[in-house]
């Protein structure tokens, strides 16, 4: 399964969230872990904080949403969208966490 509007969502503030939420819903995982979240969009729909957005990338790349796994990715996530000369390494950082 493949997520780049997610990622490119998350990391570069490309598309909508409103369409990357319908995607995700469209084509959901089977992954039981997803389904709270799969839930919580349907429920909140693009009003979902991008954290949550952030933990369900993690569940769909069959990482654990811990408290200390989505810091480090919002962090990666936020460094991204900024620009500049941490982005391509927060790209970078962002890929090898979901690994």
């Amino acid at each position: 399964m493949k997520f780049d509007s997610l990622d490119d969502y998350l990391l570069d503030k490309r598309g909508s969230k409103a369409d990357v939420i319908a995607g995700l819903l469209d084509e959901r995982a089977d992954d039981p872990q997803a389904a709270p979240f799969y839930r919580a969009l349907e429920m909140l729909g693009a009003k979902i904080d991008d954290q949550a957005l952030i933990a369900l990338r993690l569940v769909l790349a069959g990482k654990s949403p811990e408290d200390d796994a989505v810091r480090r990715l919002r962090s990666n996530v936020a460094a991204s969208r900024e620009g500049g000369d941490r982005a391509a390494e927060a790209r970078r950082a962002y890929e090898q966490q979901l690994a």
